[in-house]
């Protein structure tokens, strides 16, 4: 008998002209549910493992029953608003291993979006594998081996098919807007990437699957995926920061607490609290930074990766020697909370 599950949610899903679902909303997720939902959703599905079923008649039936019963209560909008060409899809993951099937990839970009589980904290292992590149259309995803057909059909009926893009990810606004934040462009952050509270994310700014802020932010620049910005940190414009991996190793590339990476700048190794980095400069795993002392003398030279744990560091390109180097910073970075309080 199966005592725990990790994740589950009742979702619509969308099917391409061969039947196969590509693509499934889900608008209440839910993460290690109670005994009594577990044993329920295992008579429901009849599942002995992670797995999805489409819900026909009769199971909707023994979910609304078990709605009346107390049970589901979030999902119980959903059950009073579905029609019957509505594909109705139950996903459960029993424990969080790799994604094998495009419902339960879905599930696990909905946890992250839905603030369930935070970056790097669930397995996402072949996710890009599994996902379809679908147009992403004002009539909702569609199947490549289906759109021109439908583009004729609705240029003959009068209509203009919209494609916002091609792609595997799609939007998160489209699926969820998490409370108290600002995104300028809505395009510019997929599915899957974890929008903390308080955090503005605004034109220039862009969040992949996998990443995210854990409070309120200033994004300008590009948080690539495996990144976590700590809250109280400003990317300024066009900044970045280097995927998941730092140089291809087994360091996760981070922003700690109340930093500031400046325009066009970027890093690719974790960045402690109350950092700064200096517009234009790139610091990789791999810089050798001078490490200079209050008044300005060389105390040593490191990699960037080797001084990762200390905090309050200044990082800036010697103008005349071309060098880079770090000097500490007695003072710390502070957001505006007004641009942030009214998110």
């Amino acid at each position: 008998m199966i005592d725990s599950v990790h994740s589950y949610a009742f979702g619509l899903g969308t099917k391409n002209s061969e039947g196969e679902i590509i693509e499934v909303y889900y608008p209440k997720p839910q993460i290690h549910p109670s005994k009594t939902e577990i044993q329920r959703l295992m008579e429901i599905s009849n599942l002995e493992d992670t797995g999805f079923i489409e819900l026909s008649d009769k199971h909707i039936a023994r979910v609304r029953s078990s709605i009346e019963e107390g049970m589901f209560s979030d999902h119980t909008e959903i059950f009073e608003r579905i029609s019957q060409k509505a594909t109705i899809v139950l996903m459960v993951q029993i424990a969080d291993s790799s994604p094998k099937s495009i419902p339960e990839a879905f599930l696990k970009l909905h946890l992250l979006s839905h603030r369930l589980a935070k970056p790097n904290s669930i397995n996402l292992d072949g996710l890009f594998g599994i996902l379809k590149n679908l147009a992403w259309t004002n009539q909702g995803p569609i199947d490549l081996m289906d759109l021109p057909l439908r583009q004729l059909e609705a240029r003959t009926n009068g209509n203009l098919l919209s494609i916002q893009s091609v792609d595997k990810f799609p939007q998160m606004a489209n699926y969820i807007v998490p409370s108290g934040v600002r995104i300028a462009d809505t395009s510019r952050v997929r599915l899957g990437a974890y929008i903390g509270s308080g955090t503005t994310i605004m034109h220039e700014g862009f969040v992949n699957f996998n990443a995210g802020t854990l409070g309120p932010a200033m994004i300008e620049g590009r948080i690539s995926a495996g990144v976590i910005v700590s809250k109280g940190s400003d990317l300024g414009g066009s900044s970045s920061t280097m995927g998941t991996l730092s140089g291809g190793g087994t360091e996760l590339v981070s922003v700690g607490e109340n930093c500031l990476i400046g325009a066009n700048a970027g890093i690719g190794f974790p960045l402690a609290d109350g950092c700064t980095v200096e517009a234009g400069l790139y610091v990789t795993a791999g810089t050798k930074i001078n490490m200079l002392n209050e008044n300005g003398d060389l105390v040593q030279i490191a990699k960037a990766k080797d001084i990762r744990s200390i905090k309050n560091l200044i990082f800036r390109r010697n103008s005349l020697s071309g060098a880079v180097e770090c000097i500490p910073d007695a003072s710390s970075v502070s957001l505006n909370e007004e641009l942030h309080s009214h998110n």
